[in-house]
């Protein structure tokens, strides 16, 4: 009858951490999960089932692991919202896989994305051909975003937390020097106090870092 009770009471502990825990590392749909959060999960999983099977175990020692892994994910998650060179090194960029209706073959590779993978998402979207594709990016998630040339303007952002988006100024043909030269003519001197900017057919739009007093 004691075994029942002990497996009775850490399934609800453990259920109750876990819950707690999962909460705690913010809002995110499974399939927007990146790599390190999937692995994190995993792993709480396993340490989980290990904390019901073992009863010789102490029972705290069975989750510090769970403790321990929240804390670094929870420290990695602050790190990666205050420094995007660090969020794009650990979680990645999205890889434009199409353009203008061509498929970016090197990108492909470098990716090890293949042709069956996206025609099979192009299909799962509605989409009948390459060639209405205006842009296509492969997201951190793996999920395949997808702009046809019929839904009109694509805006892509060419800052972001205060750091200048070298891909997308590629993408529409102009490189730092422009960009540097336009945000000044139109009053913002220094790009790190931009939180958010864009541009489309000759229209900008800046959102300024908030102020912190």
């Amino acid at each position: 009858m004691e075994d029942y009770t002990l497996i009775i009471f850490r399934t609800i502990v453990l259920y109750i951490i876990l819950l707690v825990v999962f909460r705690l590392m913010g809002k995110r749909e499974v399939g927007e999960l990146s790599i390190v959060d999937l692995a994190i999960f995993v792993l709480m999983g396993e340490i989980a089932a290990i904390a019901l099977d073992d009863y010789d175990r102490q029972f705290f020692k069975a989750i510090l692991p769970i403790i321990l892994l929240f804390l670094i994910q929870y420290l990695n998650s602050w790190l990666i919202l205050k420094n995007k060179k660090l969020r794009d090194f650990i979680e990645g960029d999205p890889s434009l896989v199409i353009r203008d209706g061509y498929i970016c073959e090197a990108e492909m590779k470098k990716q090890r994305y293949n042709l069956d993978d996206l025609l099979q998402q192009l299909r799962e979207q509605g989409v009948c051909s390459v060639q209405d594709v205006a842009y296509a990016f492969l997201e951190q998630s793996g999920k395949l975003s997808i702009y046809q040339k019929d839904q009109g303007g694509f805006i892509l952002p060419l800052i972001l937390d205060g750091y200048v988006d070298k891909r997308h100024l590629k993408i529409i043909g102009k490189d730092e020097k422009w960009l540097v030269h336009e945000l000044l003519v139109n009053g913002y001197p220094n790009i790190r106090d931009i939180f958010y900017c864009s541009y489309e057919d000759g229209k900008w739009f800046v959102q300024l870092r908030a102020r912190k007093y």
